[in-house]
């Protein structure tokens, strides 16, 4: 399971985005946020892209344990649901 950096935001969404990416492509299947404590909006529209990138090739994405700050920004933005 692909375990996210502890502080997931600009400066290293772009490494993150692509180790997640990896991970897709290797099969996984969740994506686990145990470890990360600082997020920034950026998260969620990275959050947004490994979804649309796993359904893209056949798979079922599930995010686990999401901090309650991503929690806040999810639903301020409205696409819980795509997630």
């Amino acid at each position: 399971m692909f375990l996210p950096a502890s502080e997931l935001n600009l400066t290293n969404i772009g490494q993150q985005f692509a180790l997640g990416i990896a991970a897709i492509e290797a099969g996984q299947t969740a994506i686990e946020f145990s470890q990360t404590t600082s997020i920034d909006s950026s998260a969620v529209a990275c959050l947004l892209a490994w979804k649309r990138y796993a359904k893209q090739q056949g798979a079922q994405l599930e995010f686990r344990q999401l901090p309650s700050n991503l929690e806040h920004l999810v639903a301020l933005y409205g696409v819980r649901e795509f997630l």
